[in-house]
């Protein structure tokens, strides 16, 4: 019998996995939360990785992963019931939003292209608002303008100023009623690359030197400036940039306690930036700086391919086909077990999943 640990040596049996994190307008009531969860996962097939609850925020992120036609049937069902149970009208948080439902992406996991994902947006979309009358923006892949690729600027205005903007025709939604409504909000929906959040620890407490750092990687670089410090101008009139090393990733200097000093960093897309390329170029760049790593962290769950990637360039043995001596020679070199275990089961999304 294979384990989950022996993987999926035959691409041609690697098994269809979508990854949706709906965003719900709720942080604060756990029943409502609990009802919406409940009512996804009653469709088979689905897995419930992870229920992040923020009262601040009065936000709930939830990521289910499961086959595409299960996932796409557990984000209508969560729809259904998010905007039964919650009212905008009566929301307040620091959030962003836009409505009760404000976010539901589709991302690629194993065995899925990103085109399919855009079309299981599309579907949600076509769905939900003809079922629900619930107006819907696409964004990111799904995007058919350029002006909604960007979710930010989709949310412009938030649920305040939605009353406005939806009737303006250069915002009707792409699916459902270019009309206000108000118990409901608007929703955006699309397809996405999976964001990784992964941290460096280094051996200091200065975060100016992770900052340091940090500019260096991240894709947006660092302001241009003059002998005095001044930032340069360009001719557009906008600040010129010095582009960092690499593609998709965003990076800032954090601290992760009073002594410890991080590299914090979001990758955007781990094909073109993947975890040991950043921590190995986190590790040069320490060092210019008298500085070492101490440890690495993964916030969240990972794709078994990021850590594959990783795994290949730390194993002593690149022929190795083994997928848990590769993911262990991964935690090894990414230093994942230092500040707390890692359990690859746990925090790889297909073993997560149950997919063996």
């Amino acid at each position: 019998m294979r384990t989950l640990m022996d993987g999926w040596l035959n691409p041609c049996s690697m098994p269809t996995l979508v990854e949706c994190v709906p965003n719900f307008s709720e942080g604060r009531d756990e029943s409502i939360i609990r009802a919406i969860t409940d009512a996804m996962m009653v469709v088979d097939g689905v897995t419930l990785l992870d229920v992040d609850m923020g009262a601040d925020f009065n936000r709930t992120v939830v990521t289910i992963v499961g086959p595409p036609e299960s996932v796409l049937e557990a984000a209508i069902i969560g729809t259904k019931i998010a905007i039964e149970s919650i009212d905008m009208t009566n929301h307040t948080g620091e959030h962003a939003r836009m409505g009760a439902v404000d976010v539901v992406p589709f991302i690629p996991i194993s065995g899925v292209s990103m085109s399919d994902c855009v079309e299981l947006s599309i579907r949600y979309a076509e769905h939900v608002s003809s079922e629900f009358s619930l107006p819907v923006y696409l964004y990111a892949e799904s995007a058919r303008m350029n002006g909604r690729i960007r979710l930010p600027d989709i949310r412009k205005g938030e649920y305040e100023g939605l009353s406005t903007k939806i009737t303006d025709p250069e915002w009707a939604p792409d699916f459902g009623p270019a009309e206000f409504k108000p118990t409901m909000g608007a929703t955006a929906s699309g397809a996405r690359n999976i964001l990784i959040a992964y941290n460096v620890n280094l051996d200091t407490d200065n975060k100016g030197l992770a900052n340091i750092i940090a500019g260096k990687l991240r894709t947006s670089g660092v302001l241009k400036r003059d002998d005095s410090g001044n930032k340069i101008i360009g001719s557009d009139g906008n600040a010129l940039r010095i582009p960092g090393r690499f593609q998709a990733l965003q990076a800032a200097g954090w601290m992760y306690n009073e002594e410890t000093a991080q590299v914090s960093m979001n990758l955007l897309d781990y094909s073109l930036t993947g975890l040991h390329t950043v921590t190995e170029a986190i590790r040069e760049e320490a060092a210019l700086l008298g500085l070492s790593i101490t440890a690495g962290e993964l916030v969240g769950l990972v794709p078994l391919n990021a850590l594959m990637d990783a795994g290949r360039f730390y194993n002593d043995d690149s022929a190795s086909t083994n997928q848990g001596v590769v993911v262990n020679s991964a935690i090894s070199g990414l230093q994942l077990d230092i500040l707390d275990s890692f359990i690859p089961e746990n925090r790889i999304i297909e073993w997560a999943a149950g997919v063996n």
